[in-house]
């Protein structure tokens, strides 16, 4: 007969290897390395009827996934396109997700192509208000087509959770990913002006521009409820807009209701987070690898209620594989 003391013993032990199993497992999932399931890719293009306008996307998804896949809408930069920022949809698809990314009309591609004053274009494209107001609302008309395509026939047909719905985005994207979730615009006369998605779970912002106003950070920022992944770096200055490293933080600092995180990579600049395409600076894949292996914890986290995800996000371990490369602070309930 076992004695009591020997069945401690054996607890205990199973204990410590399940506790080494979890941490083994969370530190070979939240990696550069892609995950197990094929990733394929259907473009399409939507028509808003309503606003008259087009919203063309690009879909990673797993082949082979047998249930409802958690969704992410991304959003791109200014003078983007839906083929950029292909190395983020990639490493979130093989991992489970299916990532949809638009193309906004007005602050796309076509602003610079063929420019011969580029920076002045793209200059103009980012101060037009009707860019700031359709972008979100091209969010809105795509989680839209997102549940219609649940419903019809294809390769997606059941296979997206329009319940866990994320929301990401880098510079003007990450404005459209702040205006998604809540944050709040006050206008002259103190009009207060919201083009939240209800939808939206949670939301990674890359690179987020801030208000030339600072009169109102409390309310912009303190009004979003879901949790947040801020990114940035110490040398992410904009190449358009006055918007300083230094002020990246903004939205992180102002925000209170719920679990909001801040990545700051040493020596990261702005275009770090758009997989530069071209010539690669020496510290991009280190760099990428830190913003591709955070944002799956927190997609995990926060769109899969995984615990042990968000453990080794908030409680040191991402902390620990940061090392010198940056600073990590989180706050919350």
């Amino acid at each position: 007969m076992l004695h009591f003391d020997h069945v401690l013993v054996f607890l205990l032990v199973c204990l410590l290897v399940f506790l080494a199993w979890g941490a083994s497992a969370a530190e070979d999932r939240y990696t550069a390395r892609p995950g197990s399931m094929e990733v394929a890719t259907v473009k399409l293009e939507w028509h808003d009827a309503a606003r008259n306008r087009d919203v063309p996307v690009k879909i990673f998804y797993p082949k082979s996934a047998e249930s409802a896949c958690p969704v992410i809408v991304f959003s791109h930069g200014l003078g983007g396109s839906r083929d950029g920022y292909g190395y983020l949809g990639q490493h979130w698809a093989s991992h489970g997700y299916v990532s949809v990314h638009l193309q906004h009309i007005g602050s796309d591609t076509a602003v610079w192509l063929g420019s011969r004053n580029i920076m002045g274009d793209m200059g103009k494209a980012a101060a037009n208000p009707a860019n700031s107001i359709n972008r979100p609302l091209d969010v809105r008309f795509a989680i839209d087509q997102i549940a219609k395509l649940n419903k019809d026939e294809g390769p997606l047909k059941g296979k997206l959770d329009l319940d866990r719905i994320g929301m990401a985005g880098h510079s003007f994207g990450a404005y459209t990913t702040l205006a998604a979730v809540g944050e709040v615009f006050v206008l002259p006369g103190g009009i207060e002006k919201s083009l939240s998605e209800p939808r939206i779970k949670a939301a990674v912002a890359m690179s987020s521009p801030v208000p030339a106003a600072r009169d109102h950070d409390d309310k912009a920022f303190g009004s979003i409820k879901v949790p947040v992944f801020h990114m940035t770096g110490t040398k992410d200055d904009s190449p358009i807009g006055n918007s300083k490293a230094a002020d990246r933080r903004i939205p992180f600092d102002h925000s209170k209701p719920a679990d909001t995180y801040l990545l700051i990579l040493k020596d990261g600049d702005h275009m770090v987070f758009s997989g530069r395409v071209g010539v690669q600076r020496p510290l991009d894949k280190e760099q990428q690898a830190l913003i591709l292996s955070s944002s799956l914890a927190f997609w995990d986290a926060y769109l899969k209620d995984d615990a042990a995800a968000k453990k080794w996000l908030a409680e040191g371990a991402f902390e620990r594989s940061l090392g010198a490369g940056g600073t990590f602070e989180k706050k919350g309930k």
